[in-house]
């Protein structure tokens, strides 16, 4: 599937606008065997490149594309007993493009100002557009700009945390490139996988995406204010979430209006004050 997203074509790596001291590498693919924390996982899928024949296939192709996840695995688990260390809330926040992502972490951080410090860390293929918007609003954030590579990985997030004072954070949010399919299979040291789904954009993304939504601790169920317009089903979109993403807590909210978020915000400080315990 990378193959044809554009993940691993080529590009740079760069976190806070700077090259990541690592080359990054995609010339296998993602989600051969892998078991998120928190029931996810991606479907397999090749990144098979122009020059694939030059590899055998069978065994030898399988332990490296099972290397690189297991690595991934590995120092997402480091990222994890870090962050609990500093006694950090981590958040992973992903969606398709155009979800609300940036919207929803900007209002939630605005609201917790007085109670709670937030940072982010932003992923996206191109431009730090999301980042600026973020940063103008006075939340603390470190832009990764991937390129080409369709996901945020678990060591991008520890290069980006390095830029981050987490001693003066309660909450990181990672807001995840726009994609349902590819960061479904890389956990990334979070504490909750936090999947949208927008009115705006059908009622059958849980069906359509499985992997993704099977993944999530949280289903947020974005843009409230404009499913009239847009003709949205919702007890058909709930069937979908409750039959793919039965294990999930479900919010329904307008980031923009505030309809729907004292209860999120609620959610949220709870987590907090079980993750400083």
């Amino acid at each position: 599937m990378c193959q044809e997203c554009g993940c691993g074509i080529g590009g740079e790596v760069k976190i806070g606008g700077r090259p990541a001291s690592a080359a990054h590498s995609h010339s296998t693919h993602h989600g051969d065997g892998h078991s998120h924390e928190h029931g996810g996982g991606g479907a397999p899928h090749s990144h098979a490149h122009d020059d694939a024949t030059a590899f055998p296939p069978g065994r030898q192709t399988v332990a490296v594309q099972r290397g690189l996840l297991e690595k991934n695995e590995r120092l997402a688990e480091r990222n994890r007993g870090f962050f609990r260390a500093k006694k950090l809330l981590v958040l992973n926040v992903l969606s398709s493009p155009g979800s609300g992502k940036t919207t929803l972490i900007q209002k939630t951080a605005a609201i917790l100002a007085s109670r709670l410090r937030v940072g982010v860390i932003v992923g996206d293929l191109a431009t730090d557009n999301d980042a600026a918007r973020l940063r103008e609003a006075g939340i603390p954030v470190v832009q990764v700009t991937t390129g080409t590579v369709c996901h945020l990985e678990a060591e991008m997030i520890a290069k980006a945390a390095e830029r981050l004072d987490l001693d003066a954070l309660d909450v990181l949010i990672i807001e995840n490139v726009g994609n349902l399919v590819c960061p479904a299979a890389y956990d990334l040291g979070e504490d909750l996988r936090i999947v949208l789904l927008s009115t705006t954009e059908g009622e059958d993304k849980p069906l359509k995406y499985p992997p993704m939504f099977h993944s999530a601790d949280v289903a947020v169920v974005t843009k409230s204010d404009l499913a009239a317009a847009a003709g949205f089903d919702r007890a058909q979109a709930l069937a979908a979430l409750h039959r793919i993403a039965h294990h999930a807590r479900i919010f329904e909210l307008s980031a923009r209006t505030g309809d729907g978020m004292p209860a999120w915000i609620e959610y949220l400080e709870q987590q907090r004050a079980s993750a400083k315990r």
